[in-house]
């Protein structure tokens, strides 16, 4: 068969929702140098509510990019549907730096 067809979200498509969101860990080198900011990447969420692909659109140095895409791929979502039926979705999500 061919491939599972990926939705972008909107329309009819409603977006997923976040159910578990894991903190990402600080790289030590980032941490020294006391970098704070945002890492913004596309995933896929499939049926299951699994992140399956990460794709970095904005990155943070020292490894925090890396961090997030870790952090991400752990995340459980209630998945995006259609007419009540689950779909695979691009979703963008935001991955915040913030030191205590």
């Amino acid at each position: 068969g061919r491939a599972e067809e990926i939705l972008r979200v909107g329309g009819a498509i409603n977006k997923p929702e976040i159910i578990t969101r894991v903190q990402p860990v600080y790289t030590e080198a980032a941490r020294r140098a006391r970098i704070q900011g945002v890492v913004i990447v596309e995933t896929i969420i499939d049926k299951q509510g699994n992140v399956t692909n990460v794709r970095v659109l904005k990155a943070l140095p020292m490894g925090l990019d890396n961090a997030a895409v870790e952090a991400v791929k752990k995340w459980k979502f209630k998945p995006a549907d259609l007419n009540g039926r689950p779909v695979n979705v691009y979703f963008v999500l935001t991955v915040n730096f913030t030191l205590q």
